[in-house]
């Protein structure tokens, strides 16, 4: 778990230098910001949906997800949740990015990709944490600069990713034969698609509620074990 928690503590130093730098950025200077964060978010989305070779498996697994995260209603949940964080960190009238926004935006980023599911299969097969030292590091840079336009949503996906790292981790020994290359980079995949909708949103293209589609991202274990059989 030292992997985990070594990328933990580094979203949350980034994240607090980034909220740090954010009082120093003049205010009509973060939209303009935001819009540029929004077309890297586009490339780094398009860069991992193209890992996917099954397009059944992906559309499947984004409409059913959205269905089930339209039924547990997830996004309402979190925004449920934030608004009395919202009430607390966000000074009255201030505009820009929710801390809502800035979690799943951050969450996503951080936890989709082949580094994280196969980093965290490593630390917990074989103790090696290599991968996710360096995932670890560039987390640190993307947090820094995500955390100075989006906010303390950013500091909070901490959490998310020691939850969800150190799940796979634990579980290693379990998940490991589930999460074959195939399966991961159809999980990529999917996990791409809903970065770019994040991206979407942050220029202000669509207003998605990204939040119900996360079940969509954990679907590709169960429909490529059907396909395969």
């Amino acid at each position: 778990m030292i992997g985990v928690v070594v990328n933990t503590l580094t979203v949350i130093v980034g994240s607090t230098i980034g909220l740090l730098f954010r009082k120093l950025i003049p205010e009509q200077w973060t939209d303009f910001i935001m819009k540029g964060l929004g077309l890297c978010t586009i490339y780094i989305g398009i860069d991992g949906a193209l890992e996917g070779t099954n397009t059944l498996v992906t559309i499947i697994s984004i409409a059913a997800g959205a269905l089930i995260g339209a039924v547990l209603d997830l996004d309402g949940k979190l925004n449920r949740f934030a608004s009395g964080l919202e009430n607390r960190f966000k000074k009255e009238g201030c505009g820009g990015p929710t801390i809502a926004e800035g979690f799943v935006t951050a969450s996503l980023l951080f936890c989709v990709g082949a580094m994280t599911i196969v980093g965290s299969l490593q630390a917990g097969l074989t103790g090696d944490n290599t991968m996710l030292y360096t995932k670890a590091t560039l987390d640190f840079i993307s947090s820094l600069i995500f955390a100075a336009s989006l906010g303390i949503g950013v500091l909070l996906a901490a959490a998310f990713v020691l939850v969800f790292q150190g799940a796979i981790v634990l579980a290693a020994q379990a998940a490991a034969p589930l999460l074959t290359d195939y399966v991961v980079a159809e999980m990529t995949c999917v996990g791409s698609i809903l970065i770019v909708g994040l991206a979407l949103n942050i220029l202000g293209v669509t207003n998605l509620k990204i939040m119900n589609f996360l079940p969509a991202i954990f679907l590709p274990i169960l429909l490529c074990m059907v396909l395969q059989a």
